[in-house]
Protein backbone atom coordinates (compact mmCIF):
# COMPACT_ATOMS: atom_id res chain seq x y z
CA UNK A 1 0.00 0.00 0.00
CA UNK A 2 1.24 3.34 -1.12
CA UNK A 3 0.56 6.07 1.84
CA UNK A 4 -0.16 10.01 1.81
CA UNK A 5 -0.46 11.74 4.39
CA UNK A 6 -3.88 13.37 4.27
CA UNK A 7 -7.09 12.93 6.18
CA UNK A 8 -9.04 11.95 2.02
CA UNK A 9 -6.14 9.00 1.90
CA UNK A 10 -7.59 7.85 5.19
CA UNK A 11 -10.94 8.07 4.80
CA UNK A 12 -10.52 6.36 0.99
CA UNK A 13 -8.63 3.58 2.47
CA UNK A 14 -11.75 3.17 4.80
CA UNK A 15 -14.35 3.47 2.71
CA UNK A 16 -12.46 0.55 0.71
CA UNK A 17 -11.58 -1.67 3.67
CA UNK A 18 -13.61 -4.89 3.24
CA UNK A 19 -13.55 -5.09 7.48
CA UNK A 20 -14.70 -1.83 8.42
CA UNK A 21 -18.51 -3.40 9.18
CA UNK A 22 -16.81 -4.18 12.11
CA UNK A 23 -16.15 -1.08 13.99
CA UNK A 24 -19.51 -0.67 14.82
CA UNK A 25 -19.94 -4.19 16.35
CA UNK A 26 -17.73 -2.54 19.25
CA UNK A 27 -18.39 -0.58 22.33
CA UNK A 28 -16.29 2.92 22.07
CA UNK A 29 -15.33 4.88 24.70
CA UNK A 30 -17.40 8.47 24.30
CA UNK A 31 -16.30 12.24 22.70
CA UNK A 32 -15.50 14.34 24.99
CA UNK A 33 -15.96 18.28 24.67
CA UNK A 34 -17.12 17.31 20.99
CA UNK A 35 -14.04 14.95 20.53
CA UNK A 36 -14.28 11.35 19.52
CA UNK A 37 -12.21 9.21 21.28
CA UNK A 38 -8.72 8.09 19.48
CA UNK A 39 -8.34 4.40 21.37
CA UNK A 40 -5.19 2.55 20.18
CA UNK A 41 -5.16 0.27 23.68
CA UNK A 42 -5.80 -3.06 22.60
CA UNK A 43 -2.76 -4.43 23.52
CA UNK A 44 -3.55 -3.59 27.18
CA UNK A 45 -7.39 -4.01 26.70
CA UNK A 46 -9.79 -5.09 24.18
CA UNK A 47 -12.95 -3.24 23.49
CA UNK A 48 -16.00 -4.66 24.62
CA UNK A 49 -17.52 -6.58 21.12
CA UNK A 50 -21.42 -5.88 21.33
CA UNK A 51 -22.28 -9.46 21.10
CA UNK A 52 -20.53 -10.09 24.82
CA UNK A 53 -23.86 -8.46 26.02
CA UNK A 54 -25.88 -11.10 24.32
CA UNK A 55 -24.02 -13.98 25.40
CA UNK A 56 -23.63 -12.78 29.40
CA UNK A 57 -27.86 -12.10 29.13
CA UNK A 58 -28.34 -15.44 28.03
CA UNK A 59 -26.56 -16.63 30.59
CA UNK A 60 -28.21 -14.60 33.53
CA UNK A 61 -31.63 -15.39 31.77
CA UNK A 62 -30.19 -19.40 32.14
CA UNK A 63 -29.48 -18.75 35.51
CA UNK A 64 -32.72 -17.57 36.33
CA UNK A 65 -34.42 -20.00 34.49
CA UNK A 66 -33.06 -23.39 35.41
CA UNK A 67 -30.85 -22.17 38.71
CA UNK A 68 -28.62 -25.40 39.28
CA UNK A 69 -30.42 -26.99 36.07
CA UNK A 70 -28.41 -24.24 33.86
CA UNK A 71 -25.40 -27.12 34.18
CA UNK A 72 -27.34 -29.52 31.29
CA UNK A 73 -30.63 -27.46 30.27
CA UNK A 74 -28.75 -23.74 29.52
CA UNK A 75 -28.85 -22.51 25.79
CA UNK A 76 -25.15 -23.69 26.20
CA UNK A 77 -24.71 -25.88 29.30
CA UNK A 78 -22.65 -24.95 31.69
CA UNK A 79 -21.15 -28.24 32.56
CA UNK A 80 -19.04 -28.57 29.50
CA UNK A 81 -19.01 -25.02 28.89
CA UNK A 82 -15.24 -24.64 28.29
CA UNK A 83 -15.54 -26.47 25.04
CA UNK A 84 -17.31 -23.53 23.47
CA UNK A 85 -14.02 -22.10 23.31
CA UNK A 86 -12.20 -24.84 21.42
CA UNK A 87 -12.63 -24.45 17.87
CA UNK A 88 -12.54 -20.81 17.99
CA UNK A 89 -8.80 -20.85 19.78
CA UNK A 90 -7.69 -23.89 18.03
CA UNK A 91 -8.26 -21.93 14.98
CA UNK A 92 -6.54 -18.71 16.89
CA UNK A 93 -3.56 -20.77 17.86
CA UNK A 94 -2.79 -22.62 14.94
CA UNK A 95 -3.51 -25.54 17.33
CA UNK A 96 -5.85 -28.81 17.62
CA UNK A 97 -9.15 -28.22 19.62
CA UNK A 98 -8.10 -30.79 21.70
CA UNK A 99 -4.66 -29.19 22.60
CA UNK A 100 -6.55 -26.13 23.84
CA UNK A 101 -8.15 -25.02 26.94
CA UNK A 102 -10.06 -22.06 28.22
CA UNK A 103 -9.28 -21.57 31.83
CA UNK A 104 -8.33 -19.33 35.07
CA UNK A 105 -6.07 -16.43 34.30
CA UNK A 106 -2.24 -16.19 32.72
CA UNK A 107 0.01 -16.54 35.60
CA UNK A 108 -2.02 -19.66 37.21
CA UNK A 109 -1.71 -21.43 33.56
CA UNK A 110 2.04 -20.75 33.67
CA UNK A 111 2.08 -21.96 37.07
CA UNK A 112 -0.32 -25.00 36.30
CA UNK A 113 2.18 -25.86 33.17
CA UNK A 114 5.66 -25.41 34.79
CA UNK A 115 4.09 -27.93 37.86
CA UNK A 116 4.48 -30.49 34.68
CA UNK A 117 7.20 -29.13 32.32
CA UNK A 118 9.79 -27.49 34.87
CA UNK A 119 11.14 -30.50 36.76
CA UNK A 120 14.45 -29.63 37.85
CA UNK A 121 17.06 -31.64 39.13
CA UNK A 122 20.73 -30.80 40.37
CA UNK A 123 22.07 -30.89 37.12
CA UNK A 124 19.19 -29.33 34.99
CA UNK A 125 17.67 -26.46 37.14
CA UNK A 126 17.73 -22.84 35.29
CA UNK A 127 14.99 -21.41 33.54
CA UNK A 128 15.75 -18.67 30.76
CA UNK A 129 13.26 -15.57 30.55
CA UNK A 130 13.93 -12.43 28.40
CA UNK A 131 15.28 -9.38 31.19
CA UNK A 132 12.41 -7.24 30.18
CA UNK A 133 9.85 -10.13 30.71
CA UNK A 134 6.52 -8.68 31.94
CA UNK A 135 7.32 -8.47 36.31
CA UNK A 136 4.33 -11.45 36.91
CA UNK A 137 6.36 -13.93 34.43
CA UNK A 138 9.58 -13.01 36.58
CA UNK A 139 7.92 -13.23 39.49
CA UNK A 140 6.56 -16.85 38.72
CA UNK A 141 9.55 -17.95 37.50
CA UNK A 142 11.52 -17.16 40.49
CA UNK A 143 8.97 -18.34 42.40
CA UNK A 144 8.92 -21.99 41.12
CA UNK A 145 12.90 -22.06 41.10
CA UNK A 146 12.79 -20.89 44.43
CA UNK A 147 9.98 -23.02 45.57
CA UNK A 148 12.24 -26.18 43.97
CA UNK A 149 14.92 -25.39 46.13
CA UNK A 150 16.98 -23.46 44.23
CA UNK A 151 18.20 -19.69 43.92
CA UNK A 152 16.55 -17.54 40.95
CA UNK A 153 19.58 -15.13 41.42
CA UNK A 154 21.48 -17.88 40.06
CA UNK A 155 19.31 -20.19 38.17
CA UNK A 156 17.49 -17.79 36.27
CA UNK A 157 19.19 -16.64 32.86
CA UNK A 158 18.00 -13.12 31.52
CA UNK A 159 18.02 -13.43 27.43
CA UNK A 160 19.08 -9.40 27.05
CA UNK A 161 18.94 -7.10 24.14
CA UNK A 162 22.12 -5.65 22.99
CA UNK A 163 23.55 -2.74 24.13
CA UNK A 164 21.80 0.48 22.74
CA UNK A 165 18.80 -1.68 21.31
CA UNK A 166 15.53 -2.88 23.01
CA UNK A 167 15.73 -5.53 20.44
CA UNK A 168 15.88 -9.45 20.88
CA UNK A 169 18.42 -11.43 18.64
CA UNK A 170 17.81 -15.01 18.84
CA UNK A 171 21.91 -15.13 18.04
CA UNK A 172 22.04 -14.17 21.66
CA UNK A 173 19.45 -16.81 22.87
CA UNK A 174 21.73 -19.48 20.61
CA UNK A 175 24.68 -18.32 22.69
CA UNK A 176 22.46 -18.74 25.84
CA UNK A 177 22.48 -22.51 24.71
CA UNK A 178 25.68 -23.47 23.44
CA UNK A 179 27.18 -22.10 26.82
CA UNK A 180 24.87 -23.42 29.01
CA UNK A 181 21.91 -26.08 27.93
CA UNK A 182 23.03 -28.94 30.26
CA UNK A 183 22.15 -26.71 33.02
CA UNK A 184 18.55 -25.01 31.45
CA UNK A 185 15.45 -27.32 32.08
CA UNK A 186 13.12 -24.71 30.67
CA UNK A 187 12.72 -21.30 28.37
CA UNK A 188 10.00 -19.33 29.02
CA UNK A 189 9.43 -16.46 26.28
CA UNK A 190 6.88 -14.45 24.64
CA UNK A 191 5.30 -14.13 21.46
CA UNK A 192 5.27 -10.75 21.64
CA UNK A 193 7.56 -8.65 24.01
CA UNK A 194 5.17 -6.85 26.02
CA UNK A 195 7.57 -3.45 26.26
CA UNK A 196 9.42 -3.27 22.81
CA UNK A 197 6.38 -4.84 20.70
CA UNK A 198 8.62 -7.55 19.19
CA UNK A 199 7.16 -10.60 17.43
CA UNK A 200 9.81 -13.47 18.71
CA UNK A 201 10.52 -16.28 16.11
CA UNK A 202 8.70 -18.48 18.29
CA UNK A 203 9.51 -21.43 15.47
CA UNK A 204 13.17 -20.95 15.55
CA UNK A 205 12.91 -20.69 19.19
CA UNK A 206 11.02 -24.03 20.01
CA UNK A 207 13.49 -25.66 17.46
CA UNK A 208 16.75 -24.34 19.66
CA UNK A 209 15.22 -25.65 22.57
CA UNK A 210 14.25 -28.86 21.53
CA UNK A 211 17.97 -28.87 19.88
CA UNK A 212 19.29 -28.11 22.93
CA UNK A 213 17.50 -30.88 25.27
CA UNK A 214 15.20 -28.03 26.94
CA UNK A 215 11.54 -27.68 27.54
CA UNK A 216 9.91 -24.51 26.36
CA UNK A 217 6.36 -22.54 26.67
CA UNK A 218 5.14 -19.51 25.59
CA UNK A 219 3.58 -16.94 26.96
CA UNK A 220 1.33 -15.66 24.33
CA UNK A 221 -0.45 -12.87 26.09
CA UNK A 222 0.47 -10.30 23.54
CA UNK A 223 0.20 -12.51 20.47
CA UNK A 224 -2.91 -14.82 20.82
CA UNK A 225 -5.26 -12.19 18.38
CA UNK A 226 -2.67 -10.45 17.02
CA UNK A 227 -0.26 -12.56 14.97
CA UNK A 228 0.37 -15.87 13.09
CA UNK A 229 0.47 -18.45 15.03
CA UNK A 230 1.14 -21.93 14.21
CA UNK A 231 1.41 -23.76 17.98
CA UNK A 232 0.97 -27.24 16.73
CA UNK A 233 3.69 -27.25 14.38
CA UNK A 234 5.75 -25.24 16.11
CA UNK A 235 5.09 -27.77 19.02
CA UNK A 236 5.99 -26.05 22.21
CA UNK A 237 5.67 -28.08 25.56
CA UNK A 238 2.95 -25.88 26.32
CA UNK A 239 1.57 -22.06 26.02
CA UNK A 240 -1.27 -19.88 27.87
CA UNK A 241 -2.09 -16.76 27.66
CA UNK A 242 -4.99 -13.91 28.52
CA UNK A 243 -7.61 -12.92 26.61
CA UNK A 244 -8.80 -9.49 27.79
CA UNK A 245 -6.13 -7.75 25.39
CA UNK A 246 -6.63 -8.63 21.60
CA UNK A 247 -9.01 -11.16 21.87
CA UNK A 248 -11.69 -8.78 23.58
CA UNK A 249 -12.87 -10.79 26.84
CA UNK A 250 -13.10 -7.91 29.12
CA UNK A 251 -10.84 -7.29 32.35
CA UNK A 252 -9.80 -10.38 34.24
CA UNK A 253 -11.14 -12.07 30.77
CA UNK A 254 -10.68 -16.49 31.36
CA UNK A 255 -7.09 -17.09 29.77
CA UNK A 256 -6.20 -20.07 27.89
CA UNK A 257 -3.46 -22.47 27.49
CA UNK A 258 -2.20 -25.23 25.14
CA UNK A 259 -1.05 -28.40 25.48
CA UNK A 260 0.69 -30.07 22.50
CA UNK A 261 -0.54 -33.61 21.12
CA UNK A 262 2.82 -35.42 21.81
CA UNK A 263 2.03 -35.06 25.50
CA UNK A 264 -1.64 -36.15 25.67
CA UNK A 265 -2.59 -39.55 27.07
CA UNK A 266 -0.98 -39.45 30.54
CA UNK A 267 -2.75 -40.89 33.50
CA UNK A 268 -2.53 -37.66 35.86
CA UNK A 269 0.91 -37.88 37.33
CA UNK A 270 2.60 -35.44 35.73
CA UNK A 271 0.50 -32.29 36.73
CA UNK A 272 -1.53 -30.80 39.17
CA UNK A 273 -5.24 -32.09 39.21
CA UNK A 274 -8.53 -31.03 40.04
CA UNK A 275 -12.21 -31.83 39.57
CA UNK A 276 -12.48 -30.87 36.08
CA UNK A 277 -9.24 -33.29 35.06
CA UNK A 278 -11.04 -36.35 36.05
CA UNK A 279 -12.85 -37.37 32.84
CA UNK A 280 -16.48 -35.49 32.25
CA UNK A 281 -18.63 -38.65 31.68
CA UNK A 282 -17.74 -40.00 35.18
CA UNK A 283 -17.21 -36.57 36.96
CA UNK A 284 -20.21 -36.42 39.27
CA UNK A 285 -20.17 -40.26 40.26
CA UNK A 286 -17.93 -38.73 43.19
CA UNK A 287 -15.65 -41.34 42.99
CA UNK A 288 -12.30 -41.49 44.97
CA UNK A 289 -10.65 -43.24 41.66
CA UNK A 290 -9.37 -40.29 39.52
CA UNK A 291 -9.16 -41.43 35.58
CA UNK A 292 -7.73 -38.75 33.69
CA UNK A 293 -9.42 -36.26 31.08
CA UNK A 294 -8.38 -36.28 27.50
CA UNK A 295 -5.93 -33.54 25.91
CA UNK A 296 -5.77 -30.04 27.55
CA UNK A 297 -8.05 -30.91 29.19
CA UNK A 298 -6.31 -32.56 31.60
CA UNK A 299 -4.31 -29.92 33.34
CA UNK A 300 -8.25 -28.26 34.23
CA UNK A 301 -8.67 -27.74 37.37
CA UNK A 302 -12.06 -26.22 38.12
CA UNK A 303 -15.19 -25.48 36.30
CA UNK A 304 -14.67 -22.67 34.18
CA UNK A 305 -16.30 -19.05 35.27
CA UNK A 306 -19.22 -18.84 32.62
CA UNK A 307 -19.78 -15.11 33.00
CA UNK A 308 -16.24 -14.61 32.45
CA UNK A 309 -15.61 -17.03 29.54
CA UNK A 310 -19.05 -15.55 27.79
CA UNK A 311 -17.85 -12.67 26.46
CA UNK A 312 -14.46 -14.00 24.69
CA UNK A 313 -17.40 -16.76 23.14
CA UNK A 314 -19.08 -13.47 21.77
CA UNK A 315 -15.30 -11.94 20.65
CA UNK A 316 -14.26 -15.43 19.14
CA UNK A 317 -17.22 -15.63 17.05
CA UNK A 318 -16.23 -11.84 15.70
CA UNK A 319 -12.51 -13.45 14.73
CA UNK A 320 -14.18 -15.98 12.89
CA UNK A 321 -16.52 -13.77 11.46
CA UNK A 322 -13.71 -11.31 10.32
CA UNK A 323 -11.17 -14.01 9.37
CA UNK A 324 -7.82 -13.69 11.02
CA UNK A 325 -5.58 -13.44 7.69
CA UNK A 326 -7.94 -10.62 6.54
CA UNK A 327 -7.03 -9.06 10.12
CA UNK A 328 -3.93 -9.50 10.04
CA UNK A 329 -3.32 -7.82 6.25
CA UNK A 330 -4.97 -5.03 7.81
CA UNK A 331 -3.26 -5.09 11.17
CA UNK A 332 0.33 -4.08 9.07
CA UNK A 333 -1.29 -1.98 6.76
CA UNK A 334 -2.53 0.20 9.87
CA UNK A 335 0.85 0.47 11.60
CA UNK A 336 2.56 0.57 8.53
CA UNK A 337 0.32 4.06 8.08
CA UNK A 338 1.09 4.99 11.44
CA UNK A 339 4.66 4.33 10.93
CA UNK A 340 4.72 6.37 7.83
CA UNK A 341 2.67 9.39 9.68
CA UNK A 342 5.69 9.48 12.54
CA UNK A 343 7.93 9.15 10.09
CA UNK A 344 7.33 12.13 7.79
CA UNK A 345 6.21 14.20 10.63
CA UNK A 346 8.26 14.08 13.59
CA UNK A 347 11.71 13.35 12.76
CA UNK A 348 13.98 14.10 15.29
CA UNK A 349 11.08 14.21 17.66
CA UNK A 350 9.27 10.77 17.98
CA UNK A 351 11.59 7.24 17.96
CA UNK A 352 10.45 3.88 18.18
CA UNK A 353 11.65 0.69 19.45
CA UNK A 354 9.60 -2.31 17.76
CA UNK A 355 11.39 -3.67 14.72
CA UNK A 356 9.61 -2.69 11.96
CA UNK A 357 10.38 -6.06 10.44
CA UNK A 358 8.95 -8.09 13.53
CA UNK A 359 5.80 -6.42 15.02
CA UNK A 360 2.26 -7.02 14.80
CA UNK A 361 -0.34 -4.42 16.15
CA UNK A 362 1.98 -2.48 18.41
CA UNK A 363 4.23 0.06 18.17
CA UNK A 364 6.77 1.35 21.07
CA UNK A 365 7.42 5.02 20.71
CA UNK A 366 9.67 6.96 22.66
CA UNK A 367 9.77 11.16 22.45
CA UNK A 368 13.52 11.75 21.60
CA UNK A 369 12.77 15.40 20.76
CA UNK A 370 15.05 17.36 24.08
CA UNK A 371 12.75 19.83 25.11
CA UNK A 372 10.17 17.63 25.67
CA UNK A 373 9.09 14.89 28.65
CA UNK A 374 7.62 11.97 26.98
CA UNK A 375 5.15 11.53 29.99
CA UNK A 376 3.62 14.67 29.76
CA UNK A 377 3.24 14.08 25.68
CA UNK A 378 1.23 11.54 26.78
CA UNK A 379 -0.60 13.88 29.12
CA UNK A 380 -1.46 15.80 26.51
CA UNK A 381 -2.40 12.90 24.41
CA UNK A 382 -5.07 12.10 27.22
CA UNK A 383 -6.33 15.14 27.36
CA UNK A 384 -7.66 15.31 23.61
CA UNK A 385 -8.97 11.82 24.47
CA UNK A 386 -6.29 9.93 23.05
CA UNK A 387 -5.91 6.90 24.84
CA UNK A 388 -2.96 4.38 24.88
CA UNK A 389 -0.58 3.31 27.65
CA UNK A 390 2.46 4.14 29.31
CA UNK A 391 5.69 1.82 30.19
CA UNK A 392 8.33 3.03 32.04
CA UNK A 393 10.63 4.93 32.06
CA UNK A 394 9.86 6.38 28.64
CA UNK A 395 7.88 4.13 25.99
CA UNK A 396 4.02 5.14 25.04
CA UNK A 397 2.97 1.72 23.52
CA UNK A 398 0.47 2.53 20.68
CA UNK A 399 -1.46 -0.25 18.74
CA UNK A 400 -4.02 0.01 16.12
CA UNK A 401 -6.33 -3.01 16.38
CA UNK A 402 -7.84 -4.08 12.74
CA UNK A 403 -11.19 -4.89 14.22
CA UNK A 404 -12.07 -1.77 15.61
CA UNK A 405 -9.48 0.56 14.67
CA UNK A 406 -9.46 2.48 11.64
CA UNK A 407 -7.08 4.35 8.97
CA UNK A 408 -8.71 7.91 10.70
CA UNK A 409 -8.15 6.53 13.58
CA UNK A 410 -4.13 6.23 12.72
CA UNK A 411 -4.22 9.58 11.26
CA UNK A 412 -6.12 11.04 14.00
CA UNK A 413 -3.38 10.05 16.23
CA UNK A 414 -0.55 12.20 14.13
CA UNK A 415 -2.83 14.49 14.35
CA UNK A 416 -3.07 15.18 17.76
CA UNK A 417 0.03 13.74 18.40
CA UNK A 418 1.41 17.10 16.85
CA UNK A 419 -0.79 18.89 19.19
CA UNK A 420 1.00 17.25 22.42
CA UNK A 421 3.85 17.81 20.97
CA UNK A 422 3.48 21.68 21.12
CA UNK A 423 1.78 21.36 24.25
CA UNK A 424 4.01 19.33 26.46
Amino acid sequence: MTYTDSREFALDADAADELKSFRGQFAMPPAIDGRDCVYMCGNSLGLRPQLAVDYIQQELDDWARYGVEGHFRAKRPWMPYHRNARKGLAYLTGALETEVVAMNQLTVNLHLMMATFYRPTAQRRKIVIESTAFPSDRFAVQSQVRLAGFDPAEDVIYWAPREDTEKLELDDLQAILDEQADEIALLLLPGVQYYNGQVIDMAAACDMARAAGCNIGLDLAHAVGNVELKLHDWAPDFAAWCSYKYLNSGPGGIAGAFVPEKHHGGDGTEQLLGWWSHEEATRLKMSPEFIAEQGADLWALSNPSVFSMAPLLASLEVFQQAGFDRLREKSRRLTGFLDFLLTSRFPGRISWITPPEARGAQISMTVVDPDKAPRAVLEQLEAQNVICDWREPNVIRVAPAPLYNSFADVYEFAERLGVALEAA
